[in-house]
């Protein structure tokens, strides 16, 4: 298990990171074999022991490894305890000044955010689907960091894998939701093969509103969940096969104790 990392926070010391894909796990058939998603149709003992190897991965243990449950929202939620697993909000963020919580964002095409202020010792995830980026959770994370310390200056955020502007088609609907809300959306859009469809830069939209927002630091790390079938879970791909489920991709991020 080789969790890809993001330079922009890998050279942060007291901050471990991972953004972890499909493989290195127990789980079998269509979860094979990393799938962490709760959520999903999976044994329940095999999530289960591949997030224990994900915690380890990152110096915790899989009690410590928490995730919400999630709702496409920009809630977010300040974590000072680890929850048991039954016990999650909703919510699609989190955000910590507590060592040793590892903060962790499920997706299978969305996009996971990762967010530390070194200085402030103040760390942050985020699950951005298109209604969530839409709907401003990137910044509401931020904005939950600054109440812990955090200065958005000093923000460093790294966008993971997630759904490539290549493969993800939307259709004229979609388009005209962004651009009724600005113009300067169109930015994110280019015509698909289809007549009056577009393929949108979901990982591009995001990275925009964290620039926007005054968070001078984010790394793209261009990785497309639906492209690399081996590598990754999709929910796209899934469909587009006829799966029954699909699996769940974790990334994470932890204060070092």
């Amino acid at each position: 298990m080789t969790p890809v990392s993001s330079p922009f926070l890998s050279d942060i010391a007291g901050v471990a990171h991972g953004f972890f894909g499909r493989q290195g796990g127990v789980s079998e058939g269509i979860y094979a074999s990393l799938n962490c998603g709760f959520g999903s149709n999976d044994d329940v003992e095999r999530v289960t022991q591949n997030r224990r190897r994900v915690a380890e991965r990152l110096g915790s243990r899989e009690e410590r490894l928490i995730t919400v449950y999630q709702i496409h929202s920009a809630d977010v939620v300040t974590v000072d305890a680890p929850w048991a697993r039954g016990e999650a909000p909703k919510a699609d963020a989190m955000v910590t000044n507590v060592k040793g919580i590892a903060l962790g964002v499920l997706a299978a095409d969305c996009t996971p955010v990762l967010f530390a202020d070194a200085t402030a010792g103040v760390i942050g995830s985020a699950h951005a689907g298109w209604k969530g980026a839409i709907g401003g959770v990137a910044q509401a994370t931020v904005r939950a960091m600054e109440a812990l310390g955090a200065e958005r200056g000093r923000i460093r955020a790294a966008i993971g894998p997630c759904i490539g502007p290549a493969s993800y088609e939307v259709g004229p609907e979609f388009f005209a939701r962004f651009n009724d809300e600005a113009n300067a959306n169109r930015t994110f859009f280019r015509p698909s093969a289809r007549e009056s469809h577009f393929l949108f830069d979901l990982p591009g939209f995001v990275a925009a509103r964290l620039a926007a927002f005054g968070v001078s630091a984010v790394d793209r790390l261009n990785l497309c969940t639906y492209e690399h079938a081996e590598h990754y879970f999709s929910y796209r791909r899934t469909t587009h096969r006829g799966e029954s489920d699909y699996g769940r991709n974790i990334s994470a991020i932890m204060l070092k104790s």
